[in-house]
Order: C-alpha cells, then sequence, then structure tokens
C-alpha cells in the first residue's frame, strides 16, 4: 500500500515491475512508489554505488548502516528489508541488535560508522572535528569520509520519499525477516 496509485505506463516502470516479479515474485510497495519517477531512481541508485565504492563499504557494512541509519529515523520499511539481509551476514540476534541500537557487539570500526550514520540522520547539524576525527582514527580518510556521508544522506532521502508517500513493509518481506528483527522494529509504519 501507498498514498499514490499506478504508475503511467512506460518502458522503465514496466522493468522495474518485471524485475521485482523475477526476483521476489511480487511487485514491492515502494518500486510501486519510484515507478512514478524512474529517472530519479536511476540516478540515486548511480549515486548510492559510487559513494559505496569510494567508501570501501562491503555488502555486511552497506546492510548495516541501512538498517541502523533506517532505525535511527523510524522507518520500518528499510529497517525490516536491511535487517534481513544484515541478519543473513551476521545473524538474527546481532540484526535485532543493531535495529535497537545495541552498538556493544561492534568492531570499532563498525561502531564509528553507525554512530556517523545516526548522528548524520538525526542531527546532522550537531557532528563535530571529533566525530570525523574518529571515523579516521578507524582507518577512513577523507574522501571515505565524505563518501560514506553521502551514502548515509541518499540512503535518508530514499526512505524519506517511501515513508512520505506511505510505502507500507510488503507483507512478504514481513514474513520472511526474522522474529528477532520483526519484533525490534517497533516503529513506522
Amino acid at each position: 500500500m501507498t498514498f499514490v496509485g499506478e504508475a503511467r505506463a512506460s518502458e522503465d516502470a514496466e522493468r522495474m515491475y518485471a524485475t521485482d516479479l523475477k526476483v521476489q515474485g511480487y511487485v514491492a510497495n515502494q518500486t510501486r512508489v519510484w515507478a512514478h519517477s524512474p529517472e530519479s531512481l536511476a540516478a540515486l541508485s548511480y549515486a548510492l554505488t559510487t559513494s559505496t565504492q569510494t567508501a570501501g563499504l562491503d555488502v555486511r557494512q552497506r546492510a548495516l548502516l541501512v538498517t541502523t541509519s533506517a532505525a535511527a529515523m523510524g522507518d520500518a520499511y528499510c529497517s525490516l528489508a536491511f535487517g534481513y539481509k544484515l541478519a543473513n551476514a551476521v545473524g538474527p540476534q546481532a540484526a535485532a541488535q543493531a535495529v535497537a541500537g545495541d552498538d556493544a557487539p561492534l568492531s570499532d570500526l563498525d561502531r564509528a560508522l553507525v554512530r556517523w550514520a545516526r548522528k548524520v540522520v538525526r542531527r546532522p547539524n550537531e557532528t563535530t572535528a571529533e566525530d570525523v576525527e574518529q571515523l579516521r582514527a578507524v582507518g577512513l580518510d577523507d574522501d571515505q569520509i565524505v563518501a560514506l556521508t553521502v551514502f548515509v544522506a541518499l540512503r535518508q532521502a530514499f526512505s524519506t520519499v517511501n515513508d512520505a508517500l506511505g510505502a507500507q513493509p510488503d507483507s512478504e518481506l514481513v514474513d520472511r525477516v526474522p522474529a528477532e528483527v520483526r519484533q525490534a522494529v517497533t516503529f513506522g509504519r
């Protein structure tokens, strides 16, 4: 369910629907939103890919960053979708802890990444030079720090569009997410 109707028929929208059907067996609510502006999604995806590469983020780190930043902004959809991916990488309990904001089991690098991501999402005007120094202390250079910040901000933009337009987590998604992660997502739509 979303607040917007079906997108106008277009090759891009049809391709998006066909990809969802092929990959997951249903058309996701977020796809129904973004099918109204496939060019925007393509541009966003390109920027996310380049920032991911420059930041040097692996699949697990991306899942961790999206899960924790989505949880920090109260976005159930991305918390569930990436909590599922994170659970596949680190286990359901660790993924649930990430959703809940428990940084104890994280490495120093991962802890620095998620703390930065939460600050960027919640209060970007309150970041400090010391926050950036903490990222340098775990091995990130300035190019990586900028790219990390771009990645988090773009993921926030993606989540904001979905939330603002009423994209609810798909029942198929909710059903496949481990119970520990589902129970940790106590916010959002």
